[in-house]
């Protein structure tokens, strides 16, 4: 850690905040653009993941702020319902509840095979491909007719959502995007799939934050004089989070059927230009 200077992790810290709710895949971007740039950054030393948590910390908080009025009309409607979806709203928490079981369940089980991809430049590569290609496809089914509202989504539809949202433990998956594919295959809108995809983001990320936080503190020696620069590039990134998800939420409003195609288009091409660059050092 006494390697990797402060402005690498802030550097980071906006890479994560700007790359985790855009569909391009914030953890395939931690893996690419250090060896790109030949940052000094270990992505295989102990404190590497607990880092990009506590960045993902900061992502979910700027997330409960901007969608304060959803959360807060949640908590309300559990308390008048006691918990049985009567509401749409208490319905909605229970839809995330479903669509939060999978990722969780599966990142307990698969997070040291996780760990091992972090080294993998290529598959990080090949990933975001996959994921430009899955974007395009997220194009074209939304040329169908939305069939469901937000608030009467089939269980199921959770469900599924959620097995997507676990797709993103491989660097060059986007969670966002994933999830947003799978929720317009689902019937969603641009802006309804949008808004689960966010919703969603917050319970899995924070609880991985709690999980891995606390192992900062256990990372090695030289970690404690940079906990401030660690826990302020969580801020910055949770104020590059609110950001994205004030841009992302009005264009997904103003843009329908290409909305997804910009990004799509982006993963093709750092895709391939990474897998490009990687191949002429070599």
């Amino acid at each position: 850690m006494r390697a990797t200077p402060a402005w690498v992790l802030l550097f980071m810290a906006v890479l994560q905040g700007f790359t985790e709710l855009f569909p391009v895949s914030s953890l395939g971007h931690s893996v690419l653009v250090p060896a790109l740039l030949h940052l000094r950054l270990d992505r295989a030393a102990p404190w590497f993941l607990p880092f990009l948590v506590v960045l993902h910390l900061g992502t979910a908080t700027a997330l409960l702020l901007y969608f304060w009025r959803d959360w807060l009309g949640i908590l309300r409607s559990l308390l008048r319902t006691h918990g049985r979806p009567t509401e749409p709203e208490t319905r909605l928490f229970w839809l995330l509840v479903l669509g939060t079981i999978p990722a969780g369940l599966l990142g307990l089980l698969l997070v040291h095979f996780v760990r091992s991809l972090f080294a993998g430049f290529t598959v990080a590569a090949i990933f975001l491909i996959v994921n430009g290609v899955a974007l395009l496809v997220g194009d074209r089914l939304k040329k169908r007719e939305a069939r469901h509202r937000l608030d009467d989504m089939p269980w199921k539809s959770a469900l599924v959502i959620g097995l997507a949202q676990a797709t993103a433990l491989i660097p060059g998956i986007s969670r966002s995007g994933a999830t947003l594919v799978t929720g317009l295959g689902r019937g969603l809108d641009y802006e309804a799939a949008a808004r689960f995809s966010f919703l969603l983001s917050a319970p899995i990320i924070g609880a991985a934050g709690l999980l891995e936080t606390p192992k900062l503190f256990h990372a090695g020696v030289g970690i404690g004089p940079l906990l401030p620069v660690v826990f302020a590039a969580g801020l910055l990134a949770g104020v590059c989070a609110w950001l994205s998800s004030w841009f992302l939420m009005h264009y997904f409003h103003r843009r329908e059927v290409t909305a997804l195609r910009p990004f799509a288009l982006y993963c093709l091409a750092a895709g391939v230009g990474a897998l490009a660059l990687h191949a002429f050092a070599l």
